[in-house]
């Protein structure tokens, strides 16, 4: 389970992640995976605050910190700018509103 957060890591964060691990596990997760694991992308983190943060998860999840600026050139290469990325959300978006707007809303 990877989620990426574009600003600074904040502690909540953390407990978002870890009920998405618990989410997969219970959902999705069969007998012949792994354990799901839990990694938090952030634009910066604080070192003490994810050591607290997740100091006492029983899942196993990680945070790191990212900044697209200091990517080495190949890696920047092979990675979709921010452009494509809103460009893809946008996409990603009309698709769903297309496809509920074609079947209609859900009746209970």
């Amino acid at each position: 389970m990877i989620e990426l957060k574009t600003g600074k890591f904040q502690p909540e964060h953390a407990g978002k992640l870890n009920f998405y691990v618990a989410l997969v596990d219970d959902v999705l997760r069969r007998e012949h995976h792994n354990e799901t694991i839990g990694i938090l992308i952030c634009g910066t983190k604080n070192d003490r605050s994810v050591r607290y943060s997740l100091g006492r998860s029983a899942s196993p999840m990680a945070v790191a910190g990212y900044t697209y600026d200091r990517l080495p050139m190949a890696e920047k290469r092979v990675l979709p700018n921010e452009g494509h990325l809103v460009a893809a959300l946008e996409w990603a978006e009309r698709a769903d509103s297309d496809k509920f707007q074609a079947s209609g809303p859900v009746q209970a």
